[in-house]
């Protein structure tokens, strides 16, 4: 084929337009443009709000805290900054306690849920396409009713005269205190967040190449070697997606605490609910939120970067 024909070819293309090519070229930008927007306008403004109110203190009136700009005259401006609220969240046990408390129920919440949710998602994965369907329903079958709902129907469960110990006391067995305790805590989350453990887990199991496991056996490893050496290494990333999904919502949880724990039951979603609307301290409640952004954002940050370092070990 000689110049001349290449050239003709040439020409006959169409064209793209001025549009077209802006679209080819920042597309990418185009589709991360309106989450990144959305972001901005739903998370960033009212943590700045937030913030900026942490950086008050409390006053009698309408809002209930100081201003943080105040016009002394004409031509000036005055910001006060106090930090009073972030040093009495440093110094006072209660608030401490109260971090520390929740961080350790959300994780052995968490540690649980895995417990119980791996072997589950395991299952799911290797049942039937015909069974498979169905289980899957029944995971998701909670998300259908309220919240709430879900955990006044596990009170009248654990309960004194719940169906628990009426089930107990048929046999003649004395009942058992589980309401207002953190054993109750443990169960309340665990069955409200199971879903979230199991879901991603199963995602990851489902994907799992069977020519590895057969490959495994033909080698001479016994099931559970082939487990631990291919299953389990494999299925990390939806481990630690699982977990973040758990352990995220249930450091903050308020609702389960209030209901099924007891006054011992300390965790930081009481404590932010009190200050806002108990002792009317806007500043301090503030002050508490951001401390426990900045707590989940921790765990959540470490957490990615242990799934992205397993995701790029195992495309390699």
């Amino acid at each position: 084929m000689s110049m001349a024909d290449l050239q003709g070819q040439a020409d006959q293309a169409p064209r793209m337009t001025l549009y077209q090519r802006i679209t080819r070229r920042f597309g990418k930008t185009a589709v991360i443009l309106v989450p990144m927007s959305w972001l901005a306008i739903f998370f960033l403004v009212p943590f700045a709000v937030v913030f900026g109110i942490s950086l008050a203190i409390k006053k009698f009136g309408r809002p209930p805290y100081t201003e943080l700009l105040s016009f002394t005259d004409e031509s000036s401006v005055q910001l006060t900054l106090h930090l009073s609220n972030y040093l009495q969240l440093i110094t006072d046990t209660l608030y401490v306690n109260a971090y520390l408390s929740s961080v350790s129920i959300a994780a052995t919440a968490t540690i649980i849920a895995l417990l119980i949710g791996y072997p589950m998602a395991y299952f799911i994965a290797r049942s039937s396409d015909r069974w498979r369907n169905i289980l899957l329903m029944l995971v998701i079958l909670p998300f259908w009713t309220s919240f709430l709902l879900r955990v006044y129907a596990l009170s009248s469960f654990m309960r004194g005269t719940g169906v628990i110990n009426n089930f107990l006391g048929m046999f003649g067995i004395e009942p058992l205190v589980m309401m207002q305790t953190n054993f109750a805590v443990y169960v309340g989350i665990v069955y409200t967040y199971l879903p979230f453990m199991v879901l991603p887990i199963y995602t990851n199991l489902v994907k799992l190449d069977g020519a590895l496991l057969e490959a495994s056996a033909d080698l001479g490893a016994r099931p559970w070697r082939t487990f631990i050496s291919v299953t389990l290494p494999l299925s990390l990333p939806g481990i630690l997606a699982g977990s973040m999904l758990v352990f995220i919502p249930a450091i903050g949880e308020f609702v389960i605490p209030s209901l099924l724990g007891g006054p011992d039951t300390l965790m930081i979603g009481r404590i932010l609910w009190d200050e806002f609307f108990t002792n009317t301290n806007w500043p301090r409640a503030s002050a508490v939120a951001i401390v426990m952004l900045v707590v989940i954002v921790l765990p959540l940050t470490l957490m990615q970067r242990a799934r992205d370092a397993v995701v790029d070990g195992d495309n390699r």
